[in-house]
C-alpha cells in the first residue's frame, strides 16, 4: 500500500538524514545558497530582511529591548561630553584649520567663519600659530598646549665655571684691498710657520688653517674677502677674534681698504694693520699711517690704540713680529673656552664633493667634537662620520678654535650656520625638522628689515635707538656732503650713524652690510647692480635713490618725525644694453639694443646709465622690432629705441625702463 503524503515526508530518503522533518545539513544549505546566488547575483537576503534592516538603520526611534533594559541602536549618534583630559589639544608650534576642527569634532567652516569675524580671510589649509589656535579653541571650551621642543632651551649653554676654562688660540681673518698682498702674506706665514713641512702644506681647499709660534697656535680663516666676512656676520656668526688689515706701503688707503675698516668696526673686532711691500723703493709707510688716521685708525706709536707692523711678504720681513702682535692682542682679550663639553662651532665653508658627498668646514668654538657625534647644522641633522684637519690628516677629536672638515651631513650647510653636537639622533632630527618648518614660515611671511615708512612707528615703540645708513653716490663730493648733513639729523630719540660711504653703483657687498647692520641704503645719481637689487628684495633691505640731496634729507627727517607720506613708488621693468647706434634723418639717433633683463614697454619712463651713473631721465620715444612699432619687448630679444629729445647715446650705455606707481603711506 503506497504511503500517504504525510508519511512520505516523514520517511527517511536516500538524501535525508534522520535529524528531523525537512531539516538540511549545513553543507546542503551552503550548496543551495550558492546555487541560488548564481542566478540572482547579490540578492541573497529576502525583501523582508532588507526592509527590517533599513528600518533599524534609518529609524531614529527604533529601539530594541535586551535583558529588560532599553538601549539605542548603534546607528544613532549619541552626544557625549568629552572628559576634561580630552579637552586639551596638543600641537607642535602650528596647526591647520582643518586639523584643529577635526580634533575638536566640529566643522571646519565654523572655524573659517570665526576667523572671518576676526578680519582674516582663510582657507581650510591655513596654518595657525599657537596664539591663534588658543584663541579659536577657547571659544569651544578647549585648551591648546604647545608640545614643540624649545630650541633655545636645548641649545642653551650654561656659563662654564672659571676653573673649567682653558686658553684657546685666536681666530684671525685677513682683509684689505685687491693686489695689496693678502694672499702673498698668507702664503709667506704658512711656509715659514707651518707645524710640519709636509708637501702641499695647507688650506686652500679647507678655507682655514693654523700656524704655530713658540708652542702657541693661531688659526687663520682664508675667506674670499670682506663680502664673506659680512655674509657670515649677517647670519649671526661671531667667528673672528682679530682682523689683520693689509695695506700696501706704495699704494696707501684704497676703496676696499675703507670698506674693510667699516666692516670691522661694525662687527666690533680689533684691527691689527700690516703695512705690506716695505721692500719696494717707493714704499711710504708713514704716509699710510697718516691716511689711516683719517678713518679713525691711529697707530699706537702716535698715541692711538691700533698696532701697526711693517712687513714684506716677498722678503719674509717681520712676519714673526706680526704673529707675536697677534698673540699679544689675544692675551689682552683673554680668549678662553671649555673643551670638556659638547661641541659648538660655526660653518666656515660648505661644498659638495664628488666622492664624499656634502663636506662642511667647521671651526669648533666650544667643547670638543668627536667622530660619531650626532649634530645639528641649520636645517640639517646628521652624524660625524669622519674628520680631517687642514693638512688632510684624519683626526678623531677637534678642540676649541680648531678647523676641521666634517663628512656625514645630509646636505650642504650655509657659511655662518651654527654647528651643535647633540646627545642622540632623535633630538637632532627633531630640532632640524622644527627649523625646516620655521624656515618655511619665514619665507612665506618675510618682512622688511627696516624702511623709512616703518621708522617712526618703531621709534614710538622704543625699538629704534640707532638708524644706520649707507651712502653711495656718483662723485666723492656728494658722498661727503650728504653724509655730513645726515649726521646732523641725530636727535635724543634716534642717533643717525653713517656706517659706510663710497663712490659707485650699489653692490651686493653694500646689501650684505645693510643686512648685517639693519641699515638703509641711500644712492645719488647712481643705480644698484641687477644682482644687488635682487638681493635687496630678497633680504628686505630698503634702497632709496635720489637725484637731489635735500630730498633725501627731507625724507629721513620726515620719517623721524612721523610725517613721511610716500605718494609714488618706482616699479622696475627692465634694462637693455645699447650695442649699435643708427642715425635716422629727421628723427636723430636710434639705439640698437639687446634686452638683458625684464621687459621694455612703449611710452614707459627710462633713464640712461653710463658706468652706472644716470646721464638722462625721461620718456621712451619709439620702440621697434624690425620695421614694426611694438608695445613691449621681452628679455633676450633685440629692438630699436629712441629717447625723447635726447641724442647723446653711446655703445655700451644701459637704458633702464621703469614706471611710477601710486602707493598709500604705511605708517
Amino acid at each position: 500500500m503506497p504511503l500517504q503524503s504525510d508519511e512520505r515526508r516523514k520517511a527517511p530518503g536516500p538524501n535525508r538524514k534522520p535529524g528531523g522533518p525537512g531539516k538540511d545539513t549545513a553543507a546542503e544549505k551552503a550548496k543551495k545558497t550558492a546555487a541560488a546566488g548564481k542566478g540572482k547575483g547579490r540578492e541573497q537576503l529576502s525583501k523582508q530582511a532588507l526592509l527590517s534592516r533599513e528600518e533599524r538603520q534609518f529609524d531614529p526611534f527604533h529601539k530594541s529591548r535586551k535583558k529588560g533594559k532599553e538601549r539605542e541602536e548603534p546607528g544613532r549618534t549619541e552626544l557625549t561630553t568629552p572628559k576634561a583630559i580630552k579637552r586639551i589639544i596638543k600641537i607642535s608650534e602650528t596647526i591647520t584649520i582643518g586639523e584643529l576642527a577635526k580634533r575638536m569634532g566640529i566643522k571646519a567652516t565654523d572655524l573659517i567663519k570665526a576667523m572671518m569675524k576676526m578680519g582674516s580671510m582663510v582657507t581650510i589649509n591655513h596654518v595657525l600659530d599657537h596664539d591663534a589656535a588658543v584663541l579659536l579653541a577657547s571659544d569651544y571650551g578647549y585648551e591648546v598646549e604647545n608640545v614643540a621642543v624649545d630650541l633655545d632651551e636645548i641649545l642653551e649653554f650654561t656659563p662654564d665655571a672659571p676653573e673649567l676654562l682653558q686658553e684657546r688660540p685666536p681666530v684671525v681673518t685677513i682683509m684689505g684691498h685687491v693686489d695689496h698682498g693678502k694672499t702673498s702674506l698668507l702664503d709667506a706665514i704658512r711656509e715659514a710657520n707651518v707645524i710640519s713641512g709636509e708637501a702641499g702644506g695647507i688650506t686652500q681647499h679647507i678655507g682655514a688653517y693654523d700656524v704655530e709660534l713658540h708652542g702657541r697656535k693661531i688659526t687663520f680663516l682664508d675667506t674670499p674677502g670682506h663680502e664673506a666676512f659680512t655674509a657670515m656676520r649677517a647670519r649671526g656668526a661671531k667667528v673672528t677674534d682679530i682682523v689683520i688689515l693689509v695695506v700696501a706701503a706704495d699704494d696707501g688707503v684704497m676703496p676696499q681698504t675703507r670698506e674693510a675698516i667699516n666692516h670691522s668696526k661694525a662687527a666690533g673686532v680689533p684691527i691689527i694693520v700690516a703695512i705690506n711691500k716695505i721692500d719696494k723703493p717707493d714704499a711710504r709707510p708713514e704716509k699710510v699711517k697718516q691716511e689711516l688716521t683719517e678713518h679713525g685708525i691711529v697707530s699706537s706709536e702716535w698715541g692711538g690704540d691700533v698696532t701697526m707692523v711693517e712687513v714684506s711678504a716677498k722678503k719674509r720681513l717681520n712676519l714673526e713680529e706680526l704673529l707675536e702682535m697677534i698673540l699679544l692682542q689675544a692675551d689682552l682679550m683673554d680668549l678662553k673656552a671649555n673643551p670638556e663639553k659638547a661641541a659648538k662651532g660655526t660653518i666656515v665653508e660648505g661644498k659638495l664633493d664628488k666622492g664624499r658627498g656634502p663636506v662642511a668646514t667647521v671651526l669648533v668654538q666650544e667643547g670638543t667634537l668627536r667622530t660619531g657625534d650626532y649634530c645639528v647644522v641649520g636645517v640639517h641633522s646628521g652624524r660625524v662620520r669622519a674628520m680631517q684637519n687642514d693638512r688632510g690628516e684624519r683626526v678623531l677629536t677637534a678642540g676649541p678654535a680648531m678647523p676641521v672638515e666634517v663628512v656625514g651631513l645630509p646636505g650642504v650647510p650655509d657659511a655662518g650656520d651654527i654647528f651643535v653636537a647633540m646627545k642622540d639622533e632623535k633630538q637632532a632630527k627633531e630640532i632640524a625638522t622644527l627649523r625646516q618648518i620655521k624656515q618655511r614660515e619665514l619665507e612665506l611671511a618675510k618682512h622688511a628689515k627696516m624702511s623709512l615708512e616703518q621708522l617712526y612707528e618703531k621709534i614710538q615703540k622704543g625699538e629704534v635707538k640707532d638708524l644706520n645708513v649707507i651712502v653711495k653716490a656718483d662723485v666723492q663730493g656728494s658722498v661727503e656732503a650728504v653724509a655730513e648733513t645726515l649726521r646732523k639729523l641725530s636727535t635724543e630719540a634716534v642717533r643717525l650713524n653713517v656706517i659706510h660711504t663710497a663712490v659707485g653703483a650699489i653692490t651686493e657687498t653694500d646689501v650684505n652690510l645693510a643686512t648685517a647692520s639693519n641699515a638703509i641704503i641711500i644712492g645719488f645719481s647712481i643705480r644698484p647692480e641687477v644682482k644687488a637689487q635682487a638681493m635687496a628684495e630678497k633680504e628686505g633691505v630698503d634702497i632709496r635713490l635720489y637725484n637731489v640731496i635735500y630730498d633725501a634729507v627731507d625724507d629721513i627727517r620726515k620719517a623721524m618725525e612721523g610725517l613721511l607720506e610716500p605718494v609714488f613708488k618706482e616699479k622696475y621693468l627692465g634694462r637693455a644694453e645699447i650695442r649699435e647706434i643708427f642715425s635716422v634723418p629727421k628723427i636723430g639717433n636710434v639705439a640698437g639694443c639687446y634686452i638683458q633683463d625684464g621687459k621694455i614697454l612703449r611710452n614707459s619712463q627710462v633713464r640712461l646709465l653710463r658706468d652706472n651713473v644716470v646721464v638722462y631721465q625721461g620718456k621712451l620715444g619709439t620702440l621697434r622690432r624690425f620695421k614694426d612699432d611694438v608695445k613691449e619687448v621681452a628679455s633676450g630679444y633685440e629692438c630699436g629705441m629712441g629717447l625723447e629729445n635726447y641724442n647723446d647715446i653711446k655703445v655700451g650705455d644701459i637704458i633702464e625702463s621703469f614706471e611710477m606707481e601710486k602707493v598709500a603711506a604705511k605708517l
